[in-house]
């Protein structure tokens, strides 16, 4: 797999990551009460979650559960073609749903077997499900910030490489959000656990009538697995 080389989003997301935010992002940030509302419509949907995949999912509530027993850091690393939709989705929900339960000592983290940057309809899918989201740069891959509370920092979201920072390198659980991933990482570098937990690509209805509708269910589906993972714990 060739890796492109670090570049000027990567460098702002250390920073970020370090010194907290850059330019007007308060940390105390108002998140918009319709989130909740939304997370218990997702909660009450656990049954419409197949077998299979429940079962997926419980392989990564293991393994936060036996990092957690350990003393550990549990870190996610949510892993697509081009990290642009499912697998930022999949990062913010994982964080909103360990925030939702209470689950501490708990990162989540997006890559991409290559990168673009975070898809604008994937962001709108997440605003409309109550989250606050906020581009802090220009550029072809630029930053979101998105605040999944109001008493913490919000979390970086751009696109990158999933082996590249501020994405952990070793001892993290590789979450799989897309077949074409799934085939071409059978091995994951680094990582102590691989989940496979594909979800359709909303992508095909970009620029139909349809669009919103299909990023909005796609959402609906990630977070409504992403709470079952945690409630687990």
């Amino acid at each position: 797999m060739r890796l492109i080389p670090i570049c000027v989003p990567l460098l702002l997301a250390a920073a970020f990551l370090t010194a907290g935010c850059t330019g007007d992002c308060s940390i105390h940030a108002e998140v918009d009460p319709a989130l909740n509302d939304y997370i218990a419509a997702r909660l009450q949907e656990f049954d419409d979650i197949p077998a299979d995949r429940r079962a997926r999912l419980e392989e990564i509530a293991a393994f936060i559960a036996s990092k957690r027993d350990a003393g550990g850091l549990s870190q996610l690393t949510f892993i697509c073609t081009q990290n642009s939709r499912r697998s930022l989705m999949s990062q913010v929900w994982a964080r909103v749903a360990a925030d939702h339960f209470g689950i501490a000592r708990v990162e989540t983290f997006s890559g991409g077997t290559g990168s673009s940057a975070f898809n604008p309809r994937a962001a709108a899918a997440l605003r409309r499900a109550g989250l606050r989201i906020e581009k802090i740069g220009e550029g072809d891959n630029p930053i979101y910030q998105v605040w999944t509370r109001e008493d913490a920092a919000p979390l970086p979201a751009f696109s990158k490489v999933f082996d590249q920072a501020p994405n952990p390198q070793d001892g993290f659980c590789a979450v799989m959000t897309c077949g074409a991933a799934d085939e071409a990482c059978p091995i994951v570098p680094g990582a102590a656990a691989r989940v496979a937990i594909p979800f359709e690509d909303p992508k095909a209805f970009d620029g139909t009538e349809r669009e919103a509708e299909m990023y909005d269910a796609r959402s609906r589906q990630i977070a409504r697995e992403m709470l079952y993972a945690f409630s687990i714990l």
